[in-house]
Order: C-alpha cells, then sequence, then structure tokens
C-alpha cells in the first residue's frame, strides 16, 4: 500500500523507518523539514511539504503527533489531510489523544469517505526503533482488517477493541497502570536503600516472583544509578494522565491513585525533570 506518514518524533521517525524497509512506498511529513529530509536520507522515500501533499496519493496515512490539537492541526484545513486524501483510504491516529476526538475524526473520515482508526501505541522509544510496539485500535473491523498488516511491521501486538474511541481508552488504562507500578517500585527501591539493604540485590530475588513488571526488569538497574535520560519523558506521561483523569471525571470516576502520581510527576518537572524518563519518580524520594 501507498502510505503517508505525518510526524516524526521519537516514536513515528522510526515506525515509518520500519514500512519504508518493508517495501511501502512512504511518503512523509513533519513539521520540521530538516528532520523529514533526515529521514529520507536515511530510508528513502519522500518527504512533503504539507499533510494535503503527503496524503494525496495514500491508501494509508498515519499520525503520529503530540496532543489533540496536534492531530487537528494536521487533519483539518486546507493543507490538512482530509484536504488530500483520496477517496477510500484509511487515517490511522497513532497519537495519544482523547477518546472524544477519536470518534471526531472518525466522523469526519466518513464524511470525506474515508476509513478511521484511533490505534495509540505502547512501548515507548525502544519498542518503536525495535518494531515491538502494542497498538490498541479503535474503529471498524473490515477497515481494520485492511490496516492491520503494515501496522505489524513495527508491531508485536496490533488488537481491536471496540468501535471509535476504543483505542484511547484502552492506552488510558495502559498508563493508570504504569503509574501504580512505576510509583511501587519507586517506593520499593526507595525503602531497600533506606533500610541498608543491596537494593539490586533485592530485585534479582523478588523480580522471581510475583512483583516482577516490564518496569523492574527494564528500569530498576537505571533508576538505581539515577540515569533517566531515555524512554518515555514525564512531560509526556503528565499529558497522558491529564487526558485519563479528564476522562474519569466525564465517567463521574475518581482515580485516586493516578491522581497522586500525577502530583508526584509535576514534582518531578518542578526539579527540572519534565525530559526524564517516567522511572525517575524515585528522583523526587531522593531529593
Amino acid at each position: 500500500m501507498r502510505t503517508a506518514f505525518i510526524g516524526l518524533g521519537v516514536m513515528g521517525y522510526p515506525m515509518a523507518g520500519h514500512l519504508q524497509k518493508a517495501g511501502c512506498e512512504v511518503v512523509v511529513y513533519n513539521r520540521s523539514s530538516e528532520r523529514a529530509q533526515a529521514w529520507v536520507a536515511q530510508y528513502g522515500g519522500q518527504c512533503a511539504e504539507t499533510p494535503a501533499a503527503a496524503a494525496a496519493c495514500a491508501d494509508l496515512i498515519l499520525v503520529c503527533v503530540g496532543n489533540d490539537d496536534d492531530v487537528r492541526s494536521v487533519v483539518f484545513g486546507q493543507q490538512g489531510v482530509l484536504a488530500g486524501a483520496p477517496e477510500g483510504a484509511i487515517v490511522v491516529d497513532h497519537t495519544t489523544a482523547s477518546a472524544d476526538l477519536a470518534r471526531e475524526l472518525e466522523q469526519a473520515c466518513a464524511a470525506n469517505k474515508l476509513g478511521f482508526l484511533d490505534a495509540p501505541v505502547s512501548g515507548g522509544q525502544a519498542g518503536a526503533e525495535n518494531g515491538q510496539l502494542t497498538v490498541m485500535v479503535g474503529g471498524k473491523e473490515d477497515v481494520f482488517t485492511r490496516a492491520k498488516p503494515l501496522l505489524e511491521h513495527y508491531a508485536r501486538c496490533v488488537r481491536l477493541l471496540g468501535g471509535a474511541g476504543s483505542g484511547q481508552l484502552a492506552k488510558m488504562v495502559n498508563q493508570v497502570c504504569i503509574a501504580g507500578v512505576v510509583q511501587g517500585l519507586a517506593e520499593g527501591l526507595h525503602f531497600a536503600e533506606q533500610a541498608g539493604l543491596d537494593a539490586a540485590a533485592v530485585v534479582e530475588v523478588i523480580s522471581q516472583g510475583a512483583a516482577q513488571s516490564w518496569q523492574m526488569n527494564n528500569r530498576y538497574q537505571t533508576m538505581l544509578a539515577g540515569e533517566y535520560e531515555h524512554g518515555f519523558a514525564v512531560d509526556w506521561m503528565r499529558k497522558d494522565l491529564g487526558i485519563v483523569l479528564e476522562e474519569a471525571k466525564r465517567l463521574g470516576m475518581e482515580l485516586e491513585l493516578t491522581q497522586q502520581v500525577d502530583k508526584y510527576y509535576a514534582e518531578v518537572q518542578d526539579m527540572g525533570g519534565g525530559r526524564w524518563d517516567t522511572s525517575s519518580l524515585l528522583a523526587r524520594l531522593k531529593d
């Protein structure tokens, strides 16, 4: 399929690269044209000056930008995706955004005779680079069936979870669970050190039991070393948790743990750690 990829951040850049290496004809657009040109120099393909131009000949149009407003800026308007996409194409939004936006986009795409999937991803920069992302998808089954083979070029798991917005809601669940696990790990490591234990040795033992998690296996060593210059940034996590808490409010729910961890991440931002990895919750305990 002819493919357009809109947004070449730390996630989109390698994701688009996997498609090009798999033999897709990829046209990329990025707000910073220098980054798009660098992508073409590395992978081949082409770059376009506008989202509309990128989408003009595409069967599949993938969007991976920052937030709801960023998505609207590249999808709508005279130079947006909808202005250029040919009838029958599929728009896939990989941005972690609101479920309301997903429903809005599905309606707009339908009005333009386009398919739509909301498909946020999990796995971070490493997952994108290694083609091992998890993709949570909302939309219609026939549209999903057409798009899935291409999404699998950079994912180890691609699952349709319901209608439009379901992918975004699933990503909210993902972020709630990560927030709680990382805070628990940070407190556990801090407790071990304060109690005079060899924290690394403790983790080697407890990671063989019920306390094991991806965060424990992949982050405890860098956490103990105070290394937070990798992975998913605190600024992004706070954006995601803001979406979660807004949706919870709409549902009449109070996510007490998530609210508290969000406040802890705000403290990390105040420490100058907005670009640190989310595992930097340990840093505020040592501060």
